[in-house]
């Protein structure tokens, strides 16, 4: 098993380093540094300077304008985005319809939408859960009944992240409510947000973020050309998506960076003269932390070199990453809550106006990673899955 580099990768390592530090627009990079939301512009505009490099969509097979770099590769692109305070790009898009569609999709959905989805001229959201319908996912009741050359959709997706951006969305939707297992009769739709009979309600959260949405659907008209794969047939598609999902929600490179500002913040003298990081307790905390992140960053290692030998994704150990990922997350976040102390407050500013770690939107930010442990299948759902698949239990 070889957990190190190669010269070649560290000289990769180099490049993208050096040219997100030239390319990266200052505003965009203090936004997510100060914790702050980004505008659906920031998005698109970050989109366009990465299209324009060819890095855009690293991971797509290069005949679709990927780049052709290897697992290797991309794990080091986008563990540079987290340490360099680089937003990724939403994966709605990208990542997962795009996924699907290289997966699943005809030619004619192929050439419609992956050119858009790589130049960042669509922008994609996911209509998964429902009311009563997260972690049990298969328990959805949007209906899409089958209407000619059309299927007319109705019901309700809730907490659809950036929903108000959106221009496509693809659902999960119930063609055939008959059928006694609930996994079956799902199907995979694509729909365009600006179809008649769509309603996007904001959701504001704990943070005072408009980030999550209500999306209702009245009598909307879908064409058929828009079921991905077979109708009834789209659990095998979410299956395949979820595990996309959890592969990217590690975040070691993001995780690093974060660390290395609650140092900092520890470090700083406090009142009594005395820096919070000697106390004895809180630096027990800090090293636990810390040791969880580098187990996590070798565990990645491991899966890398996996994927690199076999040519297969990881499976069910993806989910490993995404449930220690998410607790450290949420570890770091209450350390750097309890490092601040009262400058943790719900407003940017406090230090001067100038955004900084120092700065604090980072009570909003401790509200809002509250949901970590909960999105792309809750932290309990993945101790099942790999109870089941990888330990066999």
């Amino acid at each position: 098993m070889d957990l190190s580099y190669s010269p070649e990768e560290l000289a990769f390592r180099d490049e993208v380093r050096g040219w997100l530090a030239a390319n990266l627009p200052k505003d965009i990079r203090d936004k997510v540094v100060g914790y702050q939301h980004l505008s659906r512009d920031d998005y698109i505009r970050w989109h366009k300077i990465l299209a324009a490099k060819g890095w855009s969509v690293p991971h797509w097979p290069a005949e679709w304008g990927g780049t052709g770099w290897d697992v290797t590769r991309r794990y080091i692109f986008n563990e540079e985005f987290g340490l360099a305070g680089a937003p990724a790009l939403p994966a709605f898009g990208p990542n997962m319809c795009a996924s699907v569609l290289l997966r699943f999709g005809t030619p004619a959905q192929k050439e419609r939408f992956l050119p858009r989805i790589r130049d960042g001229e669509d922008f994609w959201v996911q209509g998964y859960s429902e009311p009563g319908s997260g972690s049990d996912l298969a328990s959805l009741k949007t209906r899409a009944e089958r209407r000619g050359d059309h299927y007319l959709v109705n019901g309700q997706k809730i907490w659809t992240t950036l929903g108000q951006y959106g221009d496509w969305i693809f659902c999960l939707v119930r063609t055939d409510p008959t059928l006694a297992k609930k996994q079956e009769g799902i199907s995979f739709l694509l729909i365009d947000m600006k179809t008649p009979g769509i309603t996007v309600r904001p959701l504001i959260l704990m943070d005072g973020g408009h980030e999550v949405n209500e999306v209702f659907f009245d009598d909307v008209k879908v064409p058929a050309e828009n079921l991905v794969f077979e109708e009834n047939k789209g659990w095998t598609v979410a299956k395949y998506l979820l595990g996309h999902e959890r592969l990217g929600s590690g975040n070691v490179g993001a995780s690093k960076r974060e660390l290395k500002a609650l140092r900092a913040i520890a470090a700083r003298e406090t009142k009594n003269g005395r820096p919070l990081i000697e106390d004895p307790r809180f630096r027990d905390r800090l090293t636990r932390v810390e040791i969880e992140l580098q187990a996590l960053e070798l565990t990645a290692m491991r899966m890398l070199d996996h994927m690199r030998r076999s040519g297969q994704p990881p499976g069910a150990d993806a989910s490993m990453l995404k449930l220690k990922g998410s607790e450290i997350t949420q570890s770091i976040t209450e350390l750097m809550m309890q490092a601040l102390g009262p400058l943790a407050q719900p407003f940017a500013g406090v230090a001067g106006g100038s955004v900084d770690p120092f700065d604090s939107r980072l009570s909003p930010r401790y509200f809002n990673n509250r949901k970590t442990t909960i999105y792309a299948g809750s932290n309990e759902i993945q101790r099942n899955i790999i109870a089941k698949m990888t330990l066999g239990l």
